[in-house]
């Protein structure tokens, strides 16, 4: 039989086992719950939104938003570099397009373009160009993958007309004028643009 210290050792081997497991466990758990590009590119392939009416097509919008807004930035930089939505995007009414950009922009959004009108308009301008240089880049990047980028593998990420209105009407009131189409194709850029302007932020304070 087992002594009192033996019975203990035992018992704390099998408490420590147990933690580990639970730990496991509920990592894997976290995992699976973790929304990735991946898991929303199975999800736009998964689901015929042309097809859907009524409450399961307004139900199958939510999710999509919800999967957005659950993505790191880099995963939904990724994913809208490959373009995955757009089939999605042409498929729906004027409405569906102003909610659905307006659910998945990003929190700060505004407060960020309100800002970037209070620089200086040359440091806007330099801004405006880190920003596109580094969206070609990571559509050259996503093209070495093998995957199609926003506008081709050498292609501006957005078209010249938009960058020349963007530059010449202000970001700001030319984004409060757009349509849900336009915005849609802003979007990279904002996004883009905020995290710049948030990492100076950050750079600032240390």
């Amino acid at each position: 039989m087992l002594n009192q210290r033996q019975r203990f050792l035992v018992w704390a081997v099998a408490a420590i086992a147990g933690i580990w497991v639970v730990a496991w466990v509920g990592q894997l758990y976290l995992e699976h719950l973790k929304v990735t590009a991946e898991k929303v590119r199975a999800y736009l392939d998964s689901t015929d939104f042309a097809h859907l009416t009524g409450d399961a097509r307004a139900k199958a919008l939510k999710e999509l938003e919800k999967k957005l807004n659950a993505l790191s930035f880099e995963e939904r930089q990724r994913l809208r570099a490959e373009r995955l939505i757009d089939k999605w995007f042409a498929d729906m009414t004027e409405d569906e397009k102003t909610q659905f950009v307006e659910a998945t922009m990003p929190t700060g959004i505004k407060q960020m373009l309100n800002a970037f009108e209070q620089m200086p308009e040359d440091k806007r301008h330099r801004m405006i160009d880190d920003t596109l240089k580094q969206l070609q880049r990571e559509d050259q990047r996503a093209a070495t993958n093998g995957i199609a980028g926003r506008k081709g593998t050498n292609g501006p990420p957005i078209s010249p007309e938009l960058e020349a209105k963007i530059r010449t009407i202000g970001l700001n009131s030319f984004y409060s004028q757009s349509s849900a189409a336009t915005k849609a194709e802003l979007a990279p850029v904002l996004e883009q643009l905020q995290k710049t302007m948030e990492s100076g932020r950050n750079l600032r304070r240390q």
